[in-house]
């Protein structure tokens, strides 16, 4: 007699409750994508902090910046990651302040190891791209924004090629591109009004995924330029004094190698300069409405630290730090003290201004929790920033308070030599803001709520608070 084989019970009830489970899963991490916010983040170069009209006096008009300011939240105790371009970029790309950060002076470069931002939202399933100044990969294939999370990229990709406005030449993916409008002394192509372009032209493809744009402007640092029709529009309108560069064959300031050119309006070339950021930034907002995007897409927009004297710029002249003592390389609060706009119509409908302070490195852990992403399963993610998504909403949540710190190596000689000299520090707690300018000079201790300009020094009133501080310093100081 044949025996029978009896085949295995299967349980078709717990298999189908694991297939509609999974699609369960796959559906709510759908959704969750659909329901993500675009972010968009635009970085100025070198803008201080009063060089827009919703922060203070200036004459500059910034017309689209102040409606996005007084439309969305206008953050006023912000801060860069640092006080010159490289260390505050690896500070907002990576979410790391000084202490956290192998080289903080102006050589620093992302390592193949880094977790960027951008790579953080490809975690979540966002398209990425990064349009403009780059300047902190040290090897093309390796460091470079596709190698760092961004799906592209368009625009210079070494710190010295931002510093011409009508380059000739630019890099697409990898790829080096002839500008050819601005060959044989030509100014055909504006810099900025190309990295706009782009960005406008990849922010209205049509995407599958939210996206993440960067948008790294290389101004209004110099050289000081822009098109005719923004300088134009100052033209008289400020005193001048003509920047001779190497117009003499002997340079005019100790930057006239780096800036050769000479400039005849600067106050109205720089106010030009900012006016036409601004005028950019006012085309992606309404490309973004035409297409019914505005919603649900996030603006940041900010600077990298704080204004320059450079090729013709005059900071006493614009007030551009104003109320803030110092500038670019300072770590007074003139040099990291920067402007923050957050523009999002979805979730912030009542406009405030917030007195927060925060800080680059507080970019990534943001953008992880608004996109849903545990950092604790992203591998060698390296960060000390703490989230402020709390505060992008109308009631928003109180931060703890914490101490803020920077660290700057600043480069003896020739300012882009990339010889590190003196190291200044600064730290923030609440109200409290200490500075030490060299690591032999005196520990500084001022309340920047009640003397923003940092010219009362109180630490023999406060010689606690003054310890603490010091002892903070001395920390970090290796």
């Amino acid at each position: 007699m044949k025996r029978l084989i009896t085949p295995p019970s299967i349980d078709y009830v717990g298999i189908m409750g694991l297939f509609f489970g999974a699609l369960l899963s796959v559906s709510a991490a759908s959704d969750r994508l659909a329901d993500s916010p675009n972010i968009i983040f635009i970085l100025a170069d070198d803008l201080g902090f009063n060089q827009l009209g919703c922060y203070g006096d200036t004459p500059i008009k910034t017309p689209n910046l102040d409606r996005l300011a007084n439309s969305g939240i206008r953050f006023t105790q912000a801060y860069s990651g640092n006080t010159v371009c490289s260390p505050s970029r690896v500070s907002l790309f990576t979410g790391r302040d000084g202490r956290l950060m192998e080289n903080n002076s102006n050589t620093v470069q992302l390592r193949d190891i880094d977790v960027t931002v951008a790579h953080v939202l490809k975690h979540a399933g966002y398209d990425t791209a990064l349009f403009g100044k780059y300047s902190i990969g040290s090897q093309m294939g390796v460091t470079d924004p596709l190698a760092m999370g961004f799906d592209t990229w368009y625009g210079m990709y070494s710190i010295l090629e931002g510093h011409r406005q009508y380059p000739q030449f630019l890099w697409r993916d990898g790829r080096k591109l002839r500008i050819k409008e601005n060959e044989g002394g030509k100014r055909g192509a504006y810099a900025q009004e190309l990295f706009a372009e782009e960005a406008i032209d990849y922010i209205t493809q049509p995407h599958e995924n939210p996206f993440f744009v960067m948008l790294a402007f290389s101004s209004p640092h110099a050289e000081l330029a822009a098109p005719k029709k923004y300088v134009d529009a100052y033209e008289g309108g400020f005193p001048e004094t003509p920047y001779g560069g190497m117009s003499s064959g002997e340079p005019s300031d100790k930057y006239a190698w780096y800036y050769p050119e000479p400039v005849d309006q600067p106050h109205a070339t720089l106010a030009a300069m900012v006016t036409a950021l601004d005028d950019y930034v006012g085309r992606i907002v309404r490309a973004l409405e035409e297409r019914g995007m505005a919603e649900n897409t996030m603006i940041f927009f900010t600077s990298d630290n704080g204004p320059h004297d450079e090729g013709g710029g005059d900071v006493e002249f614009f007030r551009a730090s104003a109320p803030y003592k110092g500038m670019k390389r300072d770590v007074y609060d003139g040099g990291i003290h920067v402007p923050m706009i957050v523009h999002w119509p979805a979730a912030i409908r009542r406009p405030r201004v917030d007195a927060t302070p925060w800080a680059f490195g507080d970019v990534l852990p943001t953008f992880a929790e608004l996109a849903g992403v545990s950092l604790n399963l992203v591998p060698r993610v390296r960060t000390n920033g703490m989230s402020i998504r709390g505060l992008l909403k109308d009631n928003p949540t109180a931060m703890p308070e914490r101490t803020l710190y920077w660290e700057f190596g600043k480069q003896a000689g020739d300012p882009n030599s990339g010889i590190i000299g003196e190291i200044f520090q600064a730290a923030r707690r609440g109200d409290w803001k200490a500075v030490r300018y060299g690591l032999g000079g005196q520990v500084e201790l001022y309340n920047i709520g009640k003397d923003p300009g940092e010219n009362r020094e109180l630490s023999e009133f406060y010689p606690e608070v003054h310890q603490e501080f010091s002892e903070l310093f001395r920390q970090y100081q290796n």
